[in-house]
């Protein structure tokens, strides 16, 4: 196993678990010394001192953590459980994609590095990736699927604010997989000077590893703070949404190795399962190399790539990251998968009982506690992986009781 990681189960090449099935660096030749000196950077500032000191200290004064864990009492009595809220919605820029952002942008700027490019979904690691970007002082491009860029409008102009450059993608289905191949290919062309600050724990080693540790201060935190609110030292559940799995990954990496601790990840399930119209990559996919890495991708009839779908563009991708494709397949994960519809339903429900909107990502999340069974003396965590900003638009076309024009 990797000798800088004994959490995760990820060796050298970047296959995860002892059958090497899911992970690895699949790219072209002239790409490797890149990786190469990509992976060694990281582990040397992960082991440095003052690198990593740099770091937790953005983290507590410019981010705001440790997030708050919060008890849902309202949110509890209705599912008739013990739920906590970890809340990466307060963080600065609204989601916990900031915590990896300011990590590799450091990261960048330790390697001599001038210019970072990010890709996007729902926007929010774009905007965390110009945050970093004005703060660091470092040019920034965010490609951003075309289709993504008008329904998530006021994150591309945050991300214009910070003076980042936003470049639309018109090809495919104009949304997080065609944004990954458009960043991916510009980072090919300018990998001696250019970073790739990539946003999900997807693509090519050391990026999922990468991505998973420095997101790993949510799991971290939960452990510090869960003693004090219950008295236990452990949750009986941590509830995540998956799209590539870098907010599941943060949330479930101090739980891996407690397996007292069920971890459950809620996929997009979209207009549902048998419709065509999904990102369920978990509970339908079948493995093969997307963007770099062995894993878990949803396929049509014919067995070509299938367009994914979902109402939340954070989840609108046709892969995820190979551990979680490691810790579903191995069984030491539960999947969900959650439709546009009780994604919202669950949406709507957390704001109206604990006055808490959460962003459609998370949603999915919280959808997964109507598909589960509790006892009343469970402690449940969810995260809440961003806030509802980004989709008033969508929650404002969707709200219970809306008359159709």
């Amino acid at each position: 196993m990797n000798k800088f990681n004994h959490t995760l189960p990820v060796d050298d090449e970047g296959f995860y678990g002892n059958d090497k099935r899911y992970g690895g660096a699949f790219i072209p030749q002239e790409l490797q010394p890149n990786m190469k000196a990509l992976a060694d950077a990281f582990y040397e500032a992960i082991a440095d001192p003052e690198f990593m000191g740099e770091y937790r200290r953005l983290l507590r004064d410019y981010v705001g953590r440790p997030s708050a864990l919060y008890h849902a009492r309202n949110l509890s009595k209705h599912y008739g459980t013990n739920i906590y809220l970890k809340r990466e919605d307060l963080n600065h820029t609204g989601a916990h994609k900031i915590n990896n952002a300011l990590a590799l942008g450091l990261l960048a700027k330790r390697m001599g590095k001038k210019r970072v490019i990010a890709e996007t979904g729902a926007g929010q690691h774009g905007v965390a990736t110009a945050t970093a970007a004005a703060l660091l002082g470092l040019e920034c491009s965010v490609y951003m699927g075309a289709t993504d860029v008008e329904r998530q409008r006021p994150n591309v102009e945050r991300m214009r604010m910070l003076g980042a450059e936003v470049v639309p993608v018109h090809s495919g289905n104009a949304t997080l997989k065609d944004a990954v191949n458009e960043a991916l290919m510009a980072w090919c062309q300018n990998a001696d000077d250019t970073f790739y600050l990539i946003g999900s724990a997807v693509g090519p080693h050391p990026f999922p590893e990468m991505v998973t540790t420095f997101q790993s201060i949510i799991s971290e935190e939960i452990r510090r703070q869960l003693p004090e609110l219950t008295g236990h030292e452990l949750p009986d559940y941590v509830i995540a949404c998956v799209g590539g799995g870098s907010n599941a990954g943060g949330a479930f990496y101090h739980f891996i190795n407690e397996p007292g601790v069920r971890l459950v990840a809620v996929e997009a399930a979209g207009h549902g399962l048998q419709s065509g119209e999904h990102a369920a990559t978990m509970t339908l996919g079948t493995d093969d190399v997307l963007h770099g890495s062995r894993t878990l991708t949803i396929k049509d009839s014919e067995g070509n790539p299938l367009e994914p779908y979902s109402i939340s563009a954070g989840l609108d991708y046709p892969g995820v990251g190979p551990l979680m494709s490691h810790l579903a397949k191995t069984g030491r994960m539960d999947v969900l998968a959650a439709t546009d519809a009780e994604a919202l339903e669950a949406a709507f429900l957390l704001t109206r009982l604990e006055g808490i909107i959460p962003a459609l990502e998370s949603s999915h999340a919280l959808a997964g506690l109507a598909k589960m069974t509790f006892r009343p003396d469970d402690i449940v965590v969810v995260n809440v992986s961003g806030r509802g900003d980004k989709d008033m638009s969508t929650y404002l076309a969707n709200m219970p009781g809306k008359k159709e024009e």
